[in-house]
């Protein structure tokens, strides 16, 4: 029988599910968009704004990005987990990719919703 020793965080099939789920409302939008393009004949500069003149594809668009950065950060927690082995060249990485993708957020923000 083997002893196993339980130690750190349990993320498990809750991390796995929420990866699942970001996919979804990624692939989502992505749809969304390509449908749009489809529907419309193509992408010019007159449909883009159109696009992001309006509330309910910015907020689109924002859910989105919020799901990509959650997505992307269950990822990379998961390999500095896996393969940085050192806690604090580990927790380094995880505090700089934090800091990278809230910045990335805020970007996210301003330009949706930063005005001229």
């Amino acid at each position: 029988m083997t002893d196993r020793k339980i130690v750190g965080a349990h993320y498990g099939i809750t991390d796995w599910l929420l990866q699942r789920l970001t996919a979804l409302v990624m692939a989502g939008y992505t749809l969304l968009v390509l449908a749009i393009v489809l529907w419309q004949g193509g992408l010019d500069f007159t449909l883009w704004t159109a696009l992001f003149g309006n509330g309910a594809f910015k907020l689109a668009t924002f859910l989105f990005m919020v799901a990509l950065l959650y997505h992307a950060w269950i990822g990379v927690r998961d390999i500095y987990m896996d393969y940085v082995k050192p806690v604090g060249a580990r927790l380094a990485l995880q505090t700089l990719s934090v800091l990278a993708l809230v910045g990335y957020l805020g970007w996210t923000l301003a330009i949706l919703w930063g005005g001229k």
